[in-house]
């Protein structure tokens, strides 16, 4: 549809007017990111520039299967404690959640984020001094504590049983329940990921592993393994889990996630999410 001179010149006005609006509104974001790829609601009800790794998606790596924080479900769709906290954040910015599985020694060592991978990772992480050189860490979201468990008739009920008794004790790479168990003297098997460490377990390769007390409790619900297995002792190892960003993270999207934390917890959604995962309030889980 063709303009006439005037309705021309109205238009232009109206466009110079946009692009100094829009010039204001991005030197007063408080991003540090030095671009965007999509707008978001970073809480102050004002729009903020985030940099995703893909327009429209909060990119999110992990580790599948690593129930219940994070696995799938009969659909084939990835569920979990971590996915449902990490969807508060992507909502509040007003994008989608998009998982990645990707091994979990790529993602602790923070090169996962670094190289562009994922803008976050949720994945049962514990916060650490050493991975906090290489990772931004959300607020804590999660207080987690390890656990032990052996075949029935061990008569162990403690890893000082496990090493009297002379028993193998198995464990996941890359994690702090391996890194706590080498702390007390142990030279642990170390499988890939928690589903090999359970059969190796199954298997007869271990007579124990070490494992979050969550996996454990979520094992034992299916009545092939608490049939033959069980939990001997709870480890409390004081650690509490992060969601990782990459060490120069966007000031918005850390602000988001920490504020959409600290409000969840506040207003009852977080213990909703505990209780759907974990069947007990948080500080019962033991």
């Amino acid at each position: 549809m063709a303009l006439s001179p005037k309705g021309r010149r109205g238009y232009a006005a109206g466009a110079l007017a946009l692009t100094a609006a829009l010039a204001l509104s991005a030197c007063g974001s408080d991003s540090g990111s030095g671009g965007a790829d999509t707008s978001a609601d970073a809480g102050s009800g004002s729009a903020a520039a985030v940099k995703l790794v893909q327009p429209g998606k909060l990119t999110v790596c992990t580790n599948i299967p690593y129930e219940p924080f994070q696995f799938k479900d009969a659909s084939g769709n990835v569920v979990g404690f971590d996915v449902d906290i990490v969807d508060l954040a992507a909502k509040k910015l007003g994008v989608t959640q998009n998982i990645v599985d990707i091994d979990f020694a790529v993602i602790k060592s923070g090169a996962a984020m670094a190289a562009g991978k994922c803008d976050v990772a949720a994945a049962g992480m514990t916060i650490t001094p050493e991975r906090a050189q290489n990772i931004t860490f959300s607020d804590p979201y999660f207080d987690a504590t390890q656990a032990l468990l052996a075949k029935k008739g061990t008569g162990a009920k403690s890893l000082e049983d496990v090493k009297a008794k002379g028993l193998k004790l198995g464990a996941q790479a890359s994690t702090t329940g391996l890194d706590y168990a080498k702390k007390q003297g142990f030279d642990p098997t170390e499988y890939a990921d928690s589903p090999k460490e359970l059969l190796a377990l199954q298997a007869g390769q271990a007579d124990v592993i070490i494992q979050d007390l969550p996996v454990v409790l979520t094992w034992l619900k299916k009545p092939e393994v608490a049939e033959k297995f069980e939990l001997i002792a709870s480890l409390d190892t004081g650690e509490q889990y992060g969601i990782g960003m990459k060490k120069d993270a966007d000031p918005v999207l850390v602000k988001t996630i920490n504020e959409e934390l600290a409000k969840a917890k506040q207003d009852g959604t977080y213990e909703k999410i505990y209780v759907k995962w974990f069947d007990k309030k948080p500080g019962e889980l033991s």
